[in-house]
């Protein structure tokens, strides 16, 4: 019977559930990392031994990437650090945004820091080099961070080709690589950034998400500052999809694993008013890629609901059908084992949630 690991990071630790077959959902007795905030979680199911990836940050040690080779049981933390700036960068890491295995080449993970930058790792994790030319990238003197740092908070790899590598980055926007990351492009026109004098800048877009179509590999979704967008040709034009959306306000934006235009938003009211759109917690779907979208609520707390949804703590697993997850600052974890038609409360007073991982494990 197939059993689902659902890993939920959080400001005080990583909290580790597992399902087996139709049953009942049940977590680890204790979180890891219990003095750390988990920002990035990873669950690499591409060898014979799935290996979770975990970017946490102690208040005391910094931050720091570990790995899990039996399902999140025993962790290791290599000898030496597996992300940190060469001297010459004059930075220093701060946090590990996003943990990334890739598409089509085994044994390859990204990671996406703070500072913004895109690392690569060729030994599933253990250690990490600097993609430089992105670093060294023009543009980037006139990067600004946002309110929550400049991160690179976003990596998605192409199963058709292993050079081409999509980040996104708060706040310098989209860019892309089709030659392995030696030179980068940036890819965000028709996103607005209605925060600066000119709104339709090349770059300097507030990305807070960026997921890929499971039909189309060229098919994006981005979920802006403000702003609902879909791509059709890998990033090159967006097109506003937020029509019918109570606000286009939000931050994380997730892609159903097999059904190519379906697709997930979590709104909230406002930059200045964090809180779901109109104090209700609700899960948007498209299911024609972008055009329309429809209220998920069966099962969640509709009214005066003050829990906000980051943008890594939306996800879906691959199972068929998909469970959809998300964690919020309430502390509350969700899921939906029906693509999201009706949903489930699988833990309450957790810390503050920042990211949530899922996938079918065995």
């Amino acid at each position: 019977m197939a059993e689902v690991l659902l890993a939920v990071g959080t400001r005080k630790g990583l909290f580790i559930g597992r399902r087996r077959g139709g049953g009942p959902w049940e977590f680890d007795e204790s979180p890891y990392f219990n003095a750390q905030a988990v920002y990035s979680v990873a669950i690499d199911t591409r060898g014979d031994r799935p290996r979770l990836l975990a970017g946490g940050d102690s208040p005391h040690w910094g931050p720091s990437v570990f790995h899990s080779d039996d399902l999140g049981r025993t962790w290791t933390e290599p000898a030496q650090p597996a992300v940190k700036f060469p001297k010459d960068t004059g930075a220093s890491l701060e946090r590990v945004w996003q943990l990334h295995p890739a598409a089509a080449e085994p044994g390859v993970v990204y990671a996406g820091t703070e500072p913004a930058a895109l690392y690569r790792s060729e030994d599933r994790g253990e250690s990490f080099g600097l993609v430089r030319p992105l670093w060294e990238h023009p543009t980037r003197s006139r990067w600004v961070p946002g309110g929550g740092g400049e991160g690179l908070h976003t990596v998605l790899t192409d199963t058709r080709d292993p050079r081409a590598v999509t980040v996104a980055v708060s706040t310098a926007g989209v860019f892309r690589t089709t030659d392995g990351g030696a030179s980068w492009t940036p890819s965000n026109s028709g996103v607005s950034a209605v925060f600066l004098p000119d709104p339709n800048p090349e770059f300097g877009q507030c990305v807070h998400k960026v997921a890929r179509d499971a039909g189309d590999p060229d098919r994006l979704y981005l979920q802006n500052h403000w702003g609902v967008y879909r791509s059709d040709d890998a990033g090159g034009q967006w097109s506003d999809i937020g029509e019918g959306l109570p606000s286009t306000f939000g931050f994380a934006v997730a892609a159903h694993p097999h059904r190519g235009g379906t697709a997930y938003v979590f709104p909230i009211n406002a930059d200045a008013d964090r809180v779901p759109a109109g104090r209700r917690c609700r899960v948007f779907r498209t299911a024609d890629a972008g055009r329309s979208w429809e209220p998920l609520s069966e099962g969640l707390p509709e009214e005066d609901h003050y829990g906000t949804v980051l943008r890594d703590a939306l996800c879906t697993d691959d199972a068929d059908p998909a469970g959809v997850y998300f964690g919020n600052r309430n502390g509350e974890v969700f899921a939906s084992a029906d693509d999201g038609d009706s949903w489930q409360l699988l833990a309450a007073h957790l810390p503050d949630v920042l990211c949530v991982r899922a996938a079918v494990t065995g």
